[in-house]
């Protein structure tokens, strides 16, 4: 269950994908690095998703009741559906007759029209937004900055490693499967770069062992719009978060907080 406040951003949504790591150890979620031409976190380790559009409010009106949700919520549902889809070759949040080849087929169709349901009338296929869970809701709110997208944020899981995924050629350059840990070392080593929101979203996911404990944690905490906001404390600034929103690292120093 979402929050009522609706500050005015630009909507988004992603889906944090997971699958079962091969060796048995901490999932895997996939990440992509954003093409540098990007305006929003060029060059930076995100994971997949973009911003809502008018044709997924469309069909967040139509389908909205059958799926127990508000117009808005299955809007940024159905977004992240889509853009999954469209940037990775997954089709997650979707029922019906899918392998490899109508997946691929069903991405091209896509890509042609930039809107879902067309796709999925041509597919005989179903949304199935029960297999994605709410996780969080990012909304970076900055007055000198005019593109500021507020961002909500979801839980998948495919389980299985035995999936291809493919970058869009447009605004990705890199699909990588990695457990949180492993990214948060890498981005230490200077090996990704990821802004402050990816960050935190990471030291979260690293808390858990397996997706259903991401998952219950995610349905125990309600989603709270986080809005970052800049403290002074011991002489220096720090850009903190709600501390209640299950993550477990809520300050950074603001010098050394990455930005997109």
């Amino acid at each position: 269950m979402t929050s009522d406040s609706r500050p005015q951003g630009i909507p988004a949504a992603t889906i944090i994908i997971f699958r079962n790591a091969g060796d048995g150890g901490a999932p895997e979620v996939l990440m992509t690095v954003r093409s540098r031409e990007m305006s929003f976190a060029g060059g930076m380790a995100v994971f997949p998703g973009g911003r809502v559009d008018p044709a997924d409010y469309a069909l967040g009106e139509l389908v909205a009741a059958q799926h127990g949700l508000a117009p808005d919520e299955a809007a940024h549902q159905i977004a992240a559906v889509r853009e999954t889809l469209e940037e990775t070759g997954l089709a997650l949040g979707l029922a019906g007759a899918i392998d490899a080849a109508s997946a691929t087929a069903a991405r091209a169709m896509l890509n042609e029209t930039g809107a879902l349901a067309p796709v999925l009338e041509a597919f005989g296929w179903q949304l199935d937004l029960a297999q994605i869970t709410p996780f969080a809701r990012w909304f970076p709110k900055n007055e000198a900055i005019t593109r500021v997208y507020d961002t909500r944020f979801y839980l998948a899981n495919l389980g299985t490693g035995a999936v291809e995924v493919s970058i869009d050629h447009s605004e990705n350059t890199l699909l990588f499967w990695t457990s949180a840990k492993a990214a948060l070392e890498a981005a230490e080593r200077g090996e990704i770069k990821v802004i402050f929101p990816t960050r935190r979203n990471l030291e979260r996911l690293a808390l858990f062992a397996s997706y259903e404990e991401a998952r219950a944690q995610a349905e125990a905490i309600p989603v709270k719009t986080i809005m970052p906001r800049v403290v002074e404390q011991d002489g220096k600034p720090w850009l903190t978060i709600l501390s209640d929103a299950g993550y477990p690292v809520t300050a950074e120093l603001l010098e050394t907080v990455a930005r997109g």
